[in-house]
């Protein structure tokens, strides 16, 4: 029986529909995300709290986005696609908010905690609902704007975020998402289905594997972050509290590999080759977020750059990987051995960190273009073909437990680069004001001191994050699994 020409059209609108929702709802999460790290200096200078403090926000974020991550699965399976993203949306909006009107350390902690729930839906949902929602002949097209939405945020976070901070205030970051998760609310209750994903049988829930997992995520962090200045200070409680953290990772993964309806499927994803890329995943997704919250501070508080212009070079970086996204997704299935397109990545990467360790203190503008483009390489030389290769490695039957793994280990990577990035700049920073200081007793004070020293502590660290990268280099080098 053949289709009304009416009803194809009305079809292919509302597939049109939901591939701009599936875009909108991943690419919020992108938005937040990319300009939170881009203004975290002028935050922490609001708030009050100096880097390690900070990096309770960066944790409780952190906490709550893998909590929403693990419960995925059940709660998509309890309550449905359609309640579980609204859920998602409510808890995203208030962490906005309460975010927005932050005035102190634990105002914020709370507030991103349920942004973190909230954001922690977004990305995993949406990937696995491409092939839920959208017919075969639709699923390249959504595939292909989804994948062009996460790196066109990348264009666009930094400099809006520069332009809000700079005009309006930091808050502006938060306000400005307000009406977007109300378009998007209005979107997920109108558009998808209204069962989709929802199970006919009672779902069996079970505490301990979340609490487990949320106290070994949350112990790990901690100690991360307060290992700079308590490890001579309480050696023995950082030591304590890091096996604690392990241990609870331990029990959780023993629990997880025995239990008949687990949060992760562990003994499904033991498979090599996804676990090589799983490795290769945690080695991109640090070195570019620390990289990420480094640059914004070497450019204004080193280099003495006004926020709008370091905000623009973000994003310039950001556009030189959404071109060489569109070229790759183009050319790269005629590439059959991706490996050293992988390794050109990282030591693209490199050669950006060690430019820029090389820079004068005087260096124009036009200095930093190079380097990050070169770094804007490094988003789509290494993250593409890796994740190419670790899906193809896992297989169609286990892609959405495999998708859920990475999103909680990639959560994982963002907040502990972010934090080590934020504790590292500070230790360095702190370190060479001092050195500075002592080279100069006796003479008169020398004048933005404090400028001085964050750009030698930029350098320093840009060396550090030159090694990761040959290092992850060297990895990709010499693994035998993913080719």
């Amino acid at each position: 029986m053949k289709t009304h020409p009416l009803h194809q059209w009305q079809h292919r609108q509302k597939q049109r529909l939901l591939i701009a929702l599936i875009c909108g709802l991943v690419g919020v999460e992108f938005l937040e995300s990319g300009m939170f790290v881009f203004a975290a200096a002028p935050i922490m200078k609001a708030i009050d709290a100096a880097p390690q403090k900070f990096a309770l926000v960066q944790m409780a974020f952190a906490v709550g986005n893998i909590f929403m991550v693990a419960t995925q699965q059940w709660m998509t399976r309890h309550m449905g696609y359609r309640r579980y993203l609204m859920l998602a949306l409510v808890l995203f909006g208030l962490g906005d908010v309460g975010s927005a009107l932050a005035t102190n350390l634990p105002e914020m902690v709370v507030a991103r905690m349920l942004q973190g729930m909230g954001g922690g839906a977004f990305f995993l949902s949406t990937r696995v609902l491409i092939p839920l929602l959208f017919s075969v002949p639709m699923r390249p097209l959504a595939s292909r704007c989804f994948l062009l939405t996460i790196f066109g945020m990348g264009v666009v976070a930094p400099a809006l975020a520069a332009v809000l901070v700079d005009a309006w205030g930091w808050q502006w970051i938060f306000w400005i998402q307000a009406p977007i998760v109300v378009v998007l609310a209005v979107g997920v209750q109108r558009l998808m289905p209204r069962h989709l994903g929802k199970s006919a049988e009672p779902v069996r829930w079970s505490l301990i594997p979340i609490v487990l997992l949320l106290l070994a995520v949350g112990l790990v962090q901690w100690v991360f972050s307060e290992a700079d200045h308590g490890l001579l200070e309480q050696p023995q409680h950082l030591a304590l509290a890091a096996m604690a953290g392990i241990t609870l990772l331990g029990l959780f993964s023993l629990h997880q590999w025995r239990h008949d309806e687990p949060l992760l499927h562990l003994r499904d994803l033991a498979n090599p080759g996804f676990m090589a890329g799983m490795g290769l995943f945690a080695a991109y997704y640090f070195i570019v977020n620390f990289n990420n919250y480094l640059f914004p501070q070497y450019a204004e508080r080193g280099l003495g750059l006004p926020v709008v212009t370091t905000g623009w070079l973000n994003s310039f970086s950001g556009l030189v990987t959404f071109v060489a996204v569109v070229i790759y997704s183009r050319y790269s299935a005629r590439v059959e051995n991706k490996r050293p397109m992988m390794i050109a990545g990282c030591l693209c990467m490199a050669a950006s960190a060690w430019w820029m360790a090389l820079l004068p203190v005087d260096a124009p503008i036009a200095a930093l273009c190079a380097p990050l483009a070169a770094k804007g390489l490094f988003g789509v030389l290494m993250i593409l073909p890796v994740s190419a290769l670790t899906w193809r490695a896992l297989g169609d039957t286990h892609f959405a437990k495999g998708y859920q793994a990475k999103n909680m280990m990639r959560q994982m990577m963002i907040s502990l680069a972010s934090a080590a990035a934020a504790v590292a700049l500070h230790s360095e920073s702190t370190a060479q004001h001092a050195r500075l200081a002592q080279a100069g007793a006796g003479a008169p004070p020398a004048p933005h001191l404090g400028a001085q020293a964050v750009f030698l502590a930029g350098q320093d660290l840009y060396v550090w994050i030159a090694v990761m990268a040959l290092l992850a280099a060297v990895v990709v080098a010499t693994q035998k699994r993913l080719r």
